[in-house]
């Protein structure tokens, strides 16, 4: 999981960093609160960890801002001094996830997100998957499409799975290229624009078989489906 800190004291955020990085969880800290929305509403994050007391703002603030901003609903949990039942309440109320007290304990920080990653993603042990007329058989390693067997890559399957598991959520070319091509380091990438363009057509991603992948312009990609994708662009009337 790649996780967003809002910390603006240095020690305490190289602490939970460490905690994080033990577990294999890759951990961007920022010191303020407009520094944090900008990197949210830019990068793709798995969980967001919020102290309450920083510089600019409240974390109440940033969090009341991310859930406004953001199409996917990302946990989010706070990290703070503050411990009143009130505070607790008014976090939970405001939209976060979890709450937890300074200073972090490790192996109760890590099992609470562990848990809430088991619940934002309920069917990651599932093997039959089903999304509108796709099937997703993680065992065989393949998707049927109004039940015709579709004839993808591995790459095309490991890309699609994480397409629908993530669908509704903008997805950068670089988190696509550390979560599917397990690749860190800087390099092209017009490699995930290439593997997009074919995934298009060989999937029949297309409004007629109920998704589509949109484009965020110098951003990334979002897996749409096209019930929501519509009811979003309708018009209201009065």
């Amino acid at each position: 999981m790649r996780i967003a800190l809002l910390e603006d004291e240095h020690e305490q955020a190289q602490h939970v960093q460490q905690i994080l990085a033990d577990q294999g969880h890759p951990c961007d800290s920022f010191p303020t609160g407009q520094a944090f929305i900008s990197a949210a509403l830019h990068r793709s994050y798995d969980l967001m960890i919020l102290d309450w007391q920083i510089p600019d703002m409240t974390g109440l603030d940033v969090l009341r801002d991310i859930r406004s901003q953001l199409n996917w609903p990302v946990p989010v949990v706070f990290l703070t001094q503050r411990d009143s039942e009130q505070d607790i309440v008014q976090a939970l109320d405001a939209g976060a996830d979890d709450y937890l007290a300074k200073p972090a304990r490790p192996a109760e920080l890590i099992a609470r997100i562990n848990a809430l990653a088991r619940r934002s993603n309920p069917d990651a042990d599932k093997e039959e998957l089903h999304y509108g007329p796709f099937v997703v058989n993680t065992s065989r390693r393949t998707i049927t499409l109004h039940g015709e067997l579709l004839t993808l890559t591995d790459k095309d399957f490991d890309l699609t799975l994480f397409l629908f598991q993530n669908q509704g959520r903008l997805l950068t070319r670089e988190m696509l290229l550390e979560r599917v091509w397990g690749l860190t380091r800087d390099i092209n990438t017009r490699t995930v624009d290439t593997h997009m363009s074919r995934l298009r057509r060989r999937l029949g991603l297309n409004p007629d078989n109920g998704f589509r992948i949109k484009t965020i312009y110098q951003r990334g990609y979002r897996l749409e489906s096209m019930s929501e994708a519509t009811a979003e662009e309708e018009p209201t009337t009065a």
